[in-house]
């Protein structure tokens, strides 16, 4: 028997290897005889009535063509069950385990292969048996023989294994003797648990070398590849360039089991190629009709699902809605959380998937019954009964799990249930895995404990200081996990999903000295995964981002050209120039320029609107995003984006051709937003909060009289502005009168439309200033200082654009001791609007 330590892994799946006839077939009749077979019954029965005469060479081809045509069926017609349990095949069984010394290299690791694709269990004395010779012989194995072999320990799921381990070690060793990109994506994929950063980028080096050697049509290799890239965390963009544009050669060939795999492995590594996306959606429409048993079509509905339009997605959901009672459990999840991503509001196909789940709780995993709560929460499911089940059993792997993750993800979603009583069990469960938990586990522990310290109201008598007492130790084992961090890689990779209150009040600052005491660590790899960490907390730190600049102008060729976006963001989003910032703004548009054909779309044109919050205009770029063929090859990927990310590129394209319009009329880019900003007004719903309410009051007072300004306006482009007032040359007020008659269409702009909305611009008596008034909240704001954000600062230059005078009134400085009093505000007003104004 092997080691337990060998067997003791995490499952992750992974695609068979495709079979590889090598049994030479000569003058032996026996070997036609088994070659000439059409199914199983036909090999059993040669096998029954020839048992003496069997050889190694026989019964490895037998167990082979076995393999072979339950390899050829349908997932749903395959008998490997009964095949396993015939007495033939325990006669083979015997053979093959009574010859192994006879066997060579290849013939073994071929009969271990098939073995276990005909599920015999990895426990089975053969399998063992199997196991301890090839490790024995493990030296000597080709590359080839080495690469099945490693998927025979990928199948038994030994990882993490001595055996791995060793593999690795040879395939270090012997790397410039592979010459087959197969051979090599699928050791990549096996040993992806096991490698070193400098094998890591070996292997990559060689994958990209021998991809552009290999026939294109090979598909499966690029697969395996990105699979390898997505199971070691590393979203290395110029192979998986390469890899996608094989994909694309290919896309008529990929049914959708690939094409799912492919999407969620861009999705895992953030890559969001639109091209592949637009494909996938065509190449998976096209194949709808195809999918009529239930394991294909459960694959096609995740994978097509979250791409299709409205008419394709209401014919997937009528086809779910038939086929629900007949998916197995895993597929049932596969589809709620599809519905999940998709948003579905379809109650009835909700209510349908909810009740087959509910039939089957008991075969799910404790962080699958985590998912399925969350996704069911998501989808706003009302299945009380459904939902006390799943608390309950929620609360039953709490009890038991000591696995870090588990905990954290398991104790994340109970929150998100409807408060009740929580058993003192579960903060001492939390509490004994908390040290063992990264700063993402602890994150969302952190926020989960701190929901039921608010609801602590509805606990026993003390449960609210449990919690407390619960979170001072989360706070402390947050602190030192980054007091003790030593390597930048690894942070940035933790904090990428930790936010909200938990982390600007107790961790914020502490890693942002961390980082700072790392900062020699900061290289061309990692600066645009810090760049977009920074940009998320909203913080100014001039000492990180100048080094951001100054790896950034070092190291600019190392920098992938789809990442110089999320480098360059937090400087423009901040507002923040660093030493030598012409240097810097200008690098980094030289080094996107010559790509811009190869970018998606959406990206360039976030890319534009960054550039534009720093007042950068390159001609090139934006004469490219404004050019009728670019925006129409927008417009097709808009729709296969999710729809928060839809929603977010259709707004900065109209912020960007607002920009441009108002500070590059020499581009000549005709303004084409009006009917998107109408549909925008329509939808919003404008407040007015308090604070809003009391500057109104005081305007009233300091300029004359209600009717002297004017709140909740539209500026022409669609800016908006708290209050407008008006002064003449002489910086008196004017009071508003009926503006239908004060207005004229200038520039060929629309005037006041039928709803009183301001399209166009209103005439000024000679002399006259309009004013615009706006309160600044903290959003408008850095979170750890006063600086002023990119975005309010490029409206107030818009708006003087227009011919305004901009008075922004910053919340800390309203809220104020100074400011406590009415004739404080006014004065404070008075000097704002008039003697800046003059």
């Amino acid at each position: 028997m092997l080691p337990l330590k060998m067997l003791r892994l995490k499952h992750i799946c992974y695609p068979s290897v495709s079979f590889y006839r090598s049994w030479v077939i000569g003058c032996d009749s026996l070997l036609d005889q088994l070659s000439s077979c059409s199914n199983e019954d036909q090999i059993f029965d040669l096998v029954g009535k020839n048992k003496a005469k069997l050889s190694v060479k026989h019964v490895g081809h037998a167990i082979n063509l076995l393999w072979q045509f339950q390899k050829e069926r349908p997932q749903m017609l395959r008998t490997i069950d009964c095949i396993r349990k015939h007495p033939q095949f325990v006669v083979l069984h015997v053979l093959a385990e009574n010859k192994i010394d006879l066997m060579d290299d290849e013939t073994l690791v071929d009969m271990l292969y098939n073995a276990l694709r005909l599920n015999v269990e990895p426990h089975d004395s053969l399998v063992q048996q199997f196991m301890v010779e090839a490790w024995g012989r493990i030296e000597r194995f080709s590359m080839a023989t080495l690469s099945k072999f490693a998927v025979c320990l990928t199948d038994q799921h030994m990882y993490h294994s001595p055996l791995m381990g060793e593999i690795t070690d040879i395939v270090s060793r012997k790397l410039e003797s592979i010459q087959d990109v197969r051979i090599l994506s699928s050791l990549m994929l096996s040993i992806s648990g096991m490698i070193s950063t400098r094998l890591r980028n070996r292997l990559i080096e060689k994958a990209e070398f021998l991809l552009d050697t290999r026939d294109p049509l090979q598909f499966n290799n690029s697969r395996r590849i990105v699979q390898f890239l997505r199971n070691i965390k590393f979203s290395y963009r110029p192979l998986l360039e390469k890899c996608n544009k094989i994909f694309l050669q290919n896309i008529k060939n990929l049914d959708a089991d690939n094409i799912s795999i492919i999407l969620g492995v861009y999705q895992s590594l953030h890559f969001n190629n639109c091209d592949f996306r637009l494909a996938a959606k065509w190449r998976l429409t096209e194949l709808v009709n195809a999918h009529t048993d239930r394991a294909s079509f459960a694959r096609l509905f995740a994978a097509l699902g979250p791409l299709s339009g409205p008419v394709v997605r209401e014919r997937l959901e009528s086809v779910t809605l038939l086929m629900v009672e007949e998916f197995s459990p895993s597929q049932t999840l596969a589809v709620i959380e599809t519905m999940e991503e998709m948003e579905c509001r379809n109650p009835h196909l909700i209510q349908r998937v909810a009740s087959s789940l509910y039939k089957h709780l008991n075969l799910y995993k404790p962080v699958d019954i985590a998912r399925i709560t969350q996704a069911l929460l998501s989808l706003r499911c009302q299945n009380p009964e459904l939902y006390a089940e799943l608390r309950r059993m929620l609360v039953s792997y709490l009890h038991l799990s000591v696995i870090p993750y588990e905990v954290s993800m398991l104790t994340r979603v109970l929150s998100l249930l409807p408060s009740t009583r929580i058993d003192h069990l579960i903060p001492a469960r939390v509490g004994a895995v908390l040290p063992q938990c990264n700063l993402s586990d602890l994150n969302a522990l952190a926020i989960a404990i701190s929901k039921w310290v608010r609801n602590g109201s509805s606990y026993q008598s003390g449960t609210a200081a449990v919690y407390m007492k619960l979170l001072q130790k989360l706070n402390k084992c947050g602190l030192e996990r980054l007091q003790k961090a030593d390597r930048m890689d690894l942070l940035i990779e933790e904090l990428k999903f930790v936010s909200g209150e938990w982390f600007e009040e107790v961790l914020a600052e502490e890693t942002m000295a961390t980082f700072e005491r790392l900062i020699d660590q900061m290289t061309g790899s990692n600066v645009p995964e810090f760049a977009l960490f920074l940009t998320k907390t909203n913080c100014l730190h001039t000492v990180l981002l100048d080094q951001i600049a100054s790896v950034t102008l070092e190291h600019i060729n190392k920098i992938h050209y789809s990442a110089i976006y999320a480098t360059l963001l937090p400087f423009t989003i901040l507002n923040y120039d660093p030493p030598q910032a012409e240097e810097f703004f200008e690098s980094c548009v030289q080094h996107i320029r010559p790509h811009l054909n190869l970018c998606d779309p959406h990206l360039l044109v976030l890319f534009g609107y960054s550039l534009a919050l720093a007042g950068y205009f390159p001609e090139d770029i934006i004469k490219t995003i404004f050019s009728v063929d670019f925006l129409a090859k927008l417009d097709s990927q808009l729709d296969i984006l999710p729809d928060a990310l839809n929603m977010r590129i259709r707004l900065r394209l109209m912020e960007l051709n607002r920009a441009v319009c108002l500070e590059c009329p020499e581009f000549q880019t005709p303004w084409f937003h009006d009917r998107y900003c109408q549909q925008l007004l329509h939808k919003g719903n404008v407040s007015v909060s308090a604070i809003q309410q009391q500057i109104q009051a005081i305007l009233g007072q300091l300029l004359g009289g209600s009717n002297y300004a004017k709140a909740s306006v539209f500026t022409p482009y669609y800016y908006f502005i708290d209050f407008e007032c008006v002064l003449n040359k002489h910086q008196k007020p004017l009071p508003y009168v009926d503006q239908s008659t004060m207005l004229l269409s200038k520039k060929g702009k629309m005037p006041w439309g039928p709803g009183n909305e301001f399209i166009g611009e209103k005439q000024l008596l000679p002399g006259a200033q309009r004013v615009a008034v706006d309160f600044l909240d903290a959003k408008a704001f850095c979170k750890n200082s006063h600086h002023i954000k990119g975005e309010t600062v490029m409206k107030k230059r818009h708006l003087e654009i227009l011919g305004y005078h901009v008075v922004q009134i910053p919340h800390f400085e309203w809220n104020s001791m100074e400011l406590s009093t009415k004739d404080a505000w006014i004065e404070y007003l008075k000097q704002k609007i008039f003697a800046e104004g003059s």
